[in-house]
This record gives C-alpha cells, sequence and structure tokens, in this order.
C-alpha cells in the first residue's frame, strides 16, 4: 500500500481527531525512521516518548515475540510472571511498595485519582476530603476525570459538565496553594515538568515546600510521571530528581517501549487503600505488554541515567547559543525550544529537512530515544538549528 492509499483510507475510515503532517512512517531503526518514499528521518519525538529504545529495539523485539508464542493475553483472575516481574521491578528502582497496572497514562492517572478518593473516604467519610489540587498549565489524559483534572481552558470545550473536584492554581506559587487548601482537600497532583504547557520544570523549592505540608496535613501527594518517568528527566522518575517520596505516582508512555501499558504506584500510606473489586481492567497488565515493559526497565540504570543527563546538557547548552532562539528549558531529554517563528512552522520545516520534533503550546518539544546515537543526535541537532537561525 502507497503513502497515497494510506491517506486516502485514513481519511475515509478514522475518526478525525489528529491534525496529522502529511508524512507516513513505514520502518526504522533506532532513532532513524523511513517513509513510504524511502525518506530518512531523525527521530527526536520517539512516539512522543514511547519508544524508549527506539525502533527495531533487539532486546524489546526478542521480549515481545518470545511472550507472543507463550500467552498473549490471561484475564487478571490469573497469575502471569510477567506482570509480577514488572511489579517487582518497578518497586525496587521507585521505592513503592505495590503496583496496578493499567492501558495508558491517562487510566494510571484515573487510578490514582480513585486511590486518593478511597484514602480519604475510608480515614474522613465518604464524601468528605475529596478534592485534589491541581497546577494550572498541567496535562493529565482526556478521559473525563483527568480532562477535568487538566487545567488548561483550550482542553475545557464541548464536553460539560466536568468532574467536580479539582480546584487549581499556578505552579510555582506556594501562597496561592495553601489559600486552595480547604477542609475538602484530600490530595496533590501535580507534574514536575509541565510537558504538554511548554516543557516546564517546576521550582524545587515550592515542590518541597508542597511536600513537607502535605505530609504534615495529611494530603496525598500524587506525581503524574506519564511522560517523565522511565529515565526521559535522567533517572528513574522525576520525583527522584527533587528528593521527595509521593505517596502516589503515574506513569506509562516509556514504560512499555512502545506497547500500550500504564501504571499506578502506590507507596507505604497508600499500599493498601484497594480491595477487591474497587479497580481493574480487562487488559491491564497484559502480558506481552508487561514483558516489553521488563525489557525496557531492566535496562533503566545508572550509567543511562547518566548519558540521558549529558545529552540532555548538551542539546540545552547549544541550543541556548543558537540565533533566534528566546529560551530553553527542559530536564534529561525532555527538551522545550522557545523561538521567534510559530512552534509548528518549526515542525513542518524540519520534516522537509528530513527531522521529527514536537510542540507543546508556543514551544518546540523534543523527547528522542534514551539511546540516540552521537550520530544520530548530531544530525538531527544540525537540522534543527539551521531552521531556527534561518
Amino acid at each position: 500500500m502507497d503513502f497515497h492509499t494510506v491517506k486516502q483510507k485514513d481519511e475515509q475510515y478514522i475518526e478525525h481527531t489528529y491534525n496529522r503532517f502529511q508524512v507516513g512512517i513505514q520502518e526504522g531503526n533506532g532513532a532513524t525512521l523511513t517513509d513510504f518514499s524511502g525518506k530518512t528521518y531523525i527521530d527526536f519525538t520517539s512516539g512522543i516518548g514511547v519508544n524508549a529504545f527506539g525502533m527495531n529495539d533487539e532486546a524489546w523485539k526478542t521480549a515481545v515475540t518470545e511472550q507472543i508464542s507463550k500467552v498473549q493475553h490471561a484475564c487478571n483472575l490469573y497469575y502471569t510472571q510477567p506482570q509480577v516481574e514488572l511489579a517487582e521491578l518497578l518497586c525496587q528502582k521507585s521505592g513503592a511498595k505495590k503496583v496496578c497496572f493499567s492501558n495508558s497514562g491517562a487510566e494510571a492517572n484515573e487510578c490514582a485519582i480513585k486511590a486518593a478518593r478511597k484514602y480519604n473516604a475510608d480515614k474522613y467519610g465518604d464524601g468528605n476530603r475529596y478534592e485534589i489540587i491541581v497546577l494550572n498549565n498541567s496535562f493529565h489524559g482526556r478521559t473525563l476525570a483527568t480532562l477535568s483534572a487538566t487545567a488548561q481552558d483550550s482542553f475545557h470545550k464541548y464536553f460539560t459538565p466536568f468532574v467536580e473536584g479539582f480546584p487549581s492554581v499556578d505552579a510555582d506559587d506556594f501562597e496561592g496553594f495553601l489559600n486552595a487548601v480547604n477542609p475538602k482537600t484530600g490530595a496533590v497532583l501535580m507534574e514536575l515538568v509541565q510537558g504538554e504547557s511548554g516543557v516546564r520544570p517546576l521550582d524545587k523549592e515550592f515542590v518541597k515546600k508542597v511536600e513537607k505540608y502535605c505530609k504534615e496535613q495529611d494530603i496525598l501527594l500524587i506525581v503524574d510521571e506519564v511522560q517523565t518517568g522511565n529515565g526521559r528527566t535522567g533517572n528513574m522518575y522525576c520525583y527522584q530528581n527533587y528528593g521527595i517520596e509521593p505517596d502516589l505516582v503515574s506513569t506509562a508512555k516509556g514504560l512499555g517501549g512502545g506497547l500500550p501499558i500504564g501504571a499506578c504506584l502506590f507507596f507505604e500510606k497508600t499500599e493498601f487503600v484497594f480491595s477487591y473489586g474497587d479497580h481493574g481492567s480487562t487488559f491491564a497488565g497484559n502480558p506481552v505488554a508487561c514483558a516489553a515493559g521488563v525489557s525496557v526497565v531492566k535496562r533503566l540504570n545508572q550509567e543511562l541515567f547518566d548519558e540521558v543527563k549529558r545529552k540532555g546538557e548538551y542539546i540545552i547548552k547549544a541550543l541556548k547559543n543558537t540565533k533566534n532562539v528566546l529560551g530553553v528549558s527542559g530536564m534529561g531529554l525532555m527538551i522545550g525550544i522557545q523561538t521567534n517563528k510559530p512552534a509548528r512552522s518549526v515542525v513542518q520545516q524540519c520534516i522537509e529537512k528530513g527531522l521529527f520534533v514536537l510542540t507543546a503550546h508556543d514551544r518546540v518539544r523534543l523527547l528522542p530515544p534514551l539511546n540516540i546515537t552521537e550520530a544520530e543526535l548530531e544530525k538531527g541537532l544540525k537540522i534543527l538549528m539551521e531552521i531556527i537561525e534561518a
């Protein structure tokens, strides 16, 4: 099937919920992708942070194909080995006590929201302390509850009424946070690097103050690591860069290396919140997705984290010295670039020159594979800098 036919059938049969660029991906290797005409591109997107080790990763392919030949799916009424292996690895690398699997980041956040409400219902009575404070310009998903928790006006159209109980405050405004706390407050939900709104890391002092206050008041601290987790910011999870101890953590994207999987991590205060029937999913913890996750998480080690930090610092330094760049923000291999050009225009020009990048509001966003080679990194960065400088 050629690209023209693919595009035609997409227009005819797929709901138009994505403003696609005029390019189709047919194959790839590492951070190099190939379209239907044979043109190659350097990938600085990794499928929006999903393909942690790029395309055609041998360890990942072996883990997936071996599991497919055994059991492709088993319902959660039975035990499977990949699920417990992945849960153990996640607990060991995060300090969590328990894991609840899901199929996406939005579902992992739904799980965290439910866990926070049940923790407070059990302890303070049903209907009390159900509110979860969120940060303005956050993004937590597209289900009705996670969309309600997403404090961006552009997302709050068409789907009213939204789920109540998500008051929002400005990031890095501790006084504003204190003013929002009330007798109904049961939890705080935050991304430590706000990805969709421009790749903006939170101030460490603000985060530490919120953590301290939450511990003193028995308010749960939930960290959304859907995009920042699994090595993306130079540590297993971004909260480890901040030196804090959350009560619940949601994660997804890079966890499955390309297959859909999410997880909610339960720490000491919350590990016994759920009991039989409180939460569940038919596909969650699918053995093939979990086998993929095991192959990814096993390789998320200090050596890789150091490489992620080094590459990220190199990119940021190079871009800060680039003409027409107004600002660069981010952490590890999660980088946002503000230029004097429209972000989507930069993305389109990059595609024409053989580079994939992303947008995040008014910024260009970079999420390359964690193991991108030096050659791929240099080639892609050269293209990006030339387009920004032109």
